[in-house]
């Protein structure tokens, strides 16, 4: 079995980084955008541009269902059946209030178990269990996540006093936490009984409440 590669492990770190505004009423008219162009994008133009594809539309206050929908259009317009599409798209529409359709794309966004090896499915897990306010399911999730160990091989930089150094495409480098995603999974327990909006930002990571 080929080991894990830093650009593998680093695509559970990029959605991290995105958030979207809350489903506040605006026009249509502030949510226009061009619809031929983005869906003309390839998918790493569309998705993981911070500053344009779908997070920009995502951005605008008001407009994170029309940026759900895009997402949706995007994956049926070029066939994907890719992970991190349905997460984005179900990230969005849980910050929308929108639980239920929510728990349906993340468990799309699942990974074989031989693929997992940075703990992304214990991480979907406890997401889903937060939604459901499934706090023993949750509880479990989030030990699970805790204790996946770091892997080990050519491009893997060393965890060092629980993080990880990475360099990104950009030329940036950012200390990581291991495992990936814990520090929002510890986010969302200390912010347990409030929105999923509220449960993710860093203020919730950052504290017991």
């Amino acid at each position: 079995m080929p080991k894990p590669t830093l650009t593998v492990l680093l695509s559970c770190v990029l959605v991290i980084s995105c958030r979207m505004a809350g489903a506040q009423e605006v026009s249509p008219k502030s949510c226009a955008y061009d619809r031929a162009r983005l869906l003309a994008l390839d998918e790493n133009q569309f998705d993981q541009d911070m500053s344009g594809g779908w997070r920009e539309l995502s951005s605008i206050p008001g407009c994170a269902l029309v940026a759900a929908d895009l997402l949706h259009d995007y994956r049926e317009a070029h066939h994907k059946d890719s992970g991190l599409l349905f997460w984005h798209e179900a990230q969005v529409r849980a910050d929308a209030g929108q639980y239920p359709e929510a728990i349906t794309l993340m468990k799309r966004a699942y990974k074989p178990a031989e693929e997992d090896k940075a703990g992304w499915n214990p991480y979907v897990e406890a997401t889903i269990a937060f939604l459901r306010r499934d706090k023993a399911a949750f509880e479990q999730a989030r030990l699970k996540l805790a204790a996946v160990q770091p892997p080990v091989g050519a491009g893997i930089p060393p965890v060092i006093n629980g993080y990880m150094e990475a360099e990104f495409a950009d030329g940036s480098t950012r200390k990581i936490r291991w495992p990936i995603n814990i520090d929002v999974v510890e986010g969302l327990e200390n912010c347990f009984d409030k929105p999923y909006f509220e449960a993710y930002r860093d203020v919730c990571r950052q504290s017991k409440h």
